[in-house]
């Protein structure tokens, strides 16, 4: 049990999701690489594609920390589409619509892994004790959709009252817009924010973000 985490002078949590719940499954991004080089008909070499793709995700991870925006999935496709030297004014957003697809498919053959230990049980205390979680994450190449299909077939969805995704919000941690948008739909509207913990990996998008604002945060060290 994540005994550091403070439930009870908490009445309200807020998590992230990547590196604080779930990683990624160990075969997926190398599979995701293979189909967005084959479905693009990209000629580069799959090792380089791979780096093109994990720079332009790093990048716009970055951009979105620091201007508080976010960055659209297909936007990065395209990123990446032309540092690979496809023509992308050859392409339409039909086309983009159906990688996604493709893409999600995969996502959810080859799911995220749960890193946080006995999450299922720590869900449990918090909701017994008659306490609400939501889910906020930034999100990329995955869109919140997504990540709410993944969370139903894992049987995690029942114990989230709301879920806030950057691409649903055109916004993104450590932008107050977003922790503001947690606070407007919290349950219980008499909550001081002190009584709300954000929990996460990242030191400013999760911790500073969120203390920021005016909410307690909790800080964990990513299991990768």
């Amino acid at each position: 049990m994540k005994t550091d985490i403070d439930i009870h002078n908490h009445s309200h949590f807020s998590f992230d999701l990547w590196l604080t719940l779930i990683k990624s499954h160990p075969e997926f991004k190398a599979k995701r690489v293979e189909l967005f080089s084959s479905f693009f008909d990209v000629k580069k070499p799959i090792d380089e594609v791979a780096k093109v793709v994990k720079y332009y995700d790093d990048l716009c991870n970055s951009i979105n920390e620091v201007i508080g925006g976010n960055v659209d999935t297909f936007e990065i496709y395209l990123l990446i589409l032309n540092a690979l030297k496809v023509d992308v004014k050859q392409l339409n957003k039909d086309q983009l619509n159906q990688f996604y697809q493709k893409s999600e498919d995969l996502f959810l053959e080859y799911k995220p892994v749960v890193i946080f230990e006995n999450l299922y049980q720590f869900f449990d205390e918090i909701k017994n004790q008659g306490k609400t979680i939501n889910i906020l994450s930034n999100t990329g190449f995955i869109k919140g959709k997504s990540m709410r299909k993944f969370l139903i077939s894992e049987n995690l969805d029942q114990y989230i009252d709301f879920h806030i995704y950057s691409d649903e919000m055109n916004c993104s941690k450590p932008d107050p817009k977003i922790f503001q948008e947690v606070k407007n739909l919290l349950p219980n509207q008499d909550l001081d924010v002190k009584q709300v913990l954000h929990i996460g990996d990242n030191p400013v998008a999760d911790y500073k973000g969120a203390k920021d604002f005016g909410f307690n945060a909790h800080l964990l060290t990513p299991k990768i």
